[in-house]
């Protein structure tokens, strides 16, 4: 199994900001879905010019999210690999209001490109390989945070480096989503 990352929280601003753009979230999920690309690559995937893309591509590696992937080709392309990490965000009580609007922002395209990409696949699919599970528990705060940081231990067991990657292994897309109930009944409709 690979080493397991060393979470890293998110508090700066500036780099949650180029996180929560909606073309570099769409970038960022084809370089993890399918591995190294060039920015000519990712805008034919994804309906973009490639300006745009490496435009995109830079700002996302200037805070750390991608990198160039070396010797993915012999010619001078450069290619690009979404960097691996556990990547954390400050938990809403100290974010700031303005830290707090951009969060919205980023999970917001971000949950909906989830969603949307099960949806389509899901739909497109014969396989029995889509889990879900809906499901309510009682927690205190602090067993929340116990049950996140299981849940990322469990994540990580299955990590691997591609050298190490059994015959007919498939990169599998995860979300969690953990939020209390709505205390009063209409909140909830």
């Amino acid at each position: 199994m690979a080493e397991t990352p060393r979470a890293t929280e998110i508090a700066e601003l500036a780099a949650l900001k180029a996180l929560a753009q909606p073309r570099r979230q769409q970038i960022l999920q084809q370089l993890a879905l399918r591995g190294p690309a060039t920015a000519a690559i990712l805008a034919r995937s994804l309906g973009l010019n490639t300006g745009a893309t490496s435009y995109h591509l830079r700002e996302l590696a200037r805070y750390g999210f991608v990198e160039d992937a070396e010797g993915e080709s012999p010619r001078r392309e450069r290619w690009w690999r979404a960097v691996p990490g556990d990547r954390r965000f400050p938990p809403r009580s100290r974010q700031s209001p303005e830290m707090r609007l951009v969060m919205d922002e980023l999970n917001h395209h971000a949950y909906a490109a989830d969603v949307e990409l099960f949806e389509r696949l899901q739909r497109n699919s014969t396989d029995d390989d889509f889990a879900y599970s809906r499901s309510e528990i009682t927690l205190t705060e602090a067993e929340l945070s116990a049950f996140f940081e299981e849940y990322i231990a469990l994540l990580n067991r299955y990590k691997r480096a591609p050298d190490q990657t059994p015959p007919g292994a498939r990169t599998v897309h995860t979300r969690l989503m953990a939020f209390p109930a709505p205390s009063n009944p209409e909140d909830a409709s």
